[in-house]
Parts: C-alpha cells; sequence; structure tokens
C-alpha cells in the first residue's frame, strides 16, 4: 500500500465517522489501518490480539471497533 493509498483510506474513514453513523467502527478501522500500513512499528503483538478479539465481545460499541480494527489489518476500504 502506498502513502497515498493510505492517507486516502484514512480520509475516507474520517470522512464516514463524521458523517452521523456510529463512530465506533470507523475508528477501530483507522488504528487497523495504520496497524496494516505500518506493520509490526505499530502497537505490539499483544495489543494487535486484544483488538482482534473485540469482534466478539458482547458490546455492541466493542464489536463495532473490533470490526473495523479488522477490516483496517486487512487493507479494505471503510464501510460506507
Amino acid at each position: 500500500m502506498t502513502g497515498e493509498e493510505f492517507q486516502s483510506k484514512m480520509r475516507l474513514a474520517e470522512a464516514l465517522a463524521d458523517s452521523g453513523k456510529p463512530p465506533e467502527y470507523y475508528a477501530g478501522y483507522m488504528l487497523g489501518m495504520r496497524r496494516h500500513y505500518h506493520g509490526e512499528a505499530f502497537g505490539t503483538e499483544e495489543e494487535h490480539e486484544k483488538w482482534l478479539q473485540l469482534i466478539g465481545d458482547e458490546d455492541e460499541a466493542r464489536r463495532e471497533m473490533g470490526r473495523g480494527y479488522v477490516d483496517g489489518s486487512a487493507g479494505l476500504d471503510p464501510e460506507a
């Protein structure tokens, strides 16, 4: 992923988060995207695993953060 692609996806996620949609997904997405772009230089492996585990959390907001993190760390486009 180029720096330009990274910045483009981050701007899109920020715009979607500001559009009135639930922001938890996008907060997780942006963290995951940073992990995708910077690799292991962003956060520890333990932190990465904790974020991935949020997808199964009982709390809906935490689950959404986990979903966003998974999408971002895979380099996918953010959900619209």
